[in-house]
């Protein structure tokens, strides 16, 4: 799951609960993604705050996020051989 760390800045903590399209925002996906990943377990599940009212709550996307692995890849301008 791609995270845009830039995205950090744009939320802060006076707004505990975040909307789909927030939270797919912040990974760069789909929010059809973000329901796939709640379905399969991978993800954090969303609250009920209202009637068709669920959102996510910034804590929890945050530790979810402490808890991925990283992989870091370098483009070191190696060509294959022809």
């Amino acid at each position: 799951m791609p995270f845009k760390e830039t995205d950090m800045t744009n939320l802060n903590d006076s707004r505990p609960f975040l909307t789909v399209e927030e939270v797919a925002e912040r990974y760069g996906v789909s929010t059809d993604s973000i329901w796939r990943w709640k379905r399969n377990g991978t993800f954090p599940a969303p609250v009920r705050i209202g009637t068709n009212c669920t959102r996510w709550r910034l804590a929890d996307i945050i530790e979810h996020d402490s808890k991925l692995q990283c992989c870091f890849t370098a483009h070191w301008g190696w060509e294959a051989a022809a």
